[in-house]
């Protein structure tokens, strides 16, 4: 795992892990990643990651995203077509009281 994965796992819970299972489990084989501002600087390592796990083949959505009904109306017209889309959010990781 590289630094920059390794600062931002620090700071966000991504659930990669989560996003590794649901690649596998669909069989995706190209997968469009969205991210808000404050996570685009991950973005080519989180898309480094995944693909190192799952072997897909990854776009990353660089416009505006504000949430999950933020889907861009140009996926549909990509070729080859996009398999999954995983949307990013960046809500610091919450404190935890044992």
């Amino acid at each position: 795992m590289n630094n920059m994965l390794k600062e931002v796992q620090e700071k966000y819970e991504l659930e990669l892990e989560k996003a590794i299972n649901e690649i596998k489990k669909s069989r995706a084989k190209l997968v469009m990643l969205q991210f808000p501002d404050g996570l685009k600087i991950y973005a080519t390592a989180i898309a480094d990651y995944l693909k190192e796990k799952t072997k897909a083949e990854f776009l990353i959505w660089f416009g505006s995203c504000y949430g999950a009904c933020d889907i861009p109306a140009e996926v549909g017209n990509l070729n080859p077509k996009v398999d999954l889309i995983i949307q990013f959010g960046h809500n610091e990781l919450m404190p935890s009281y044992l």
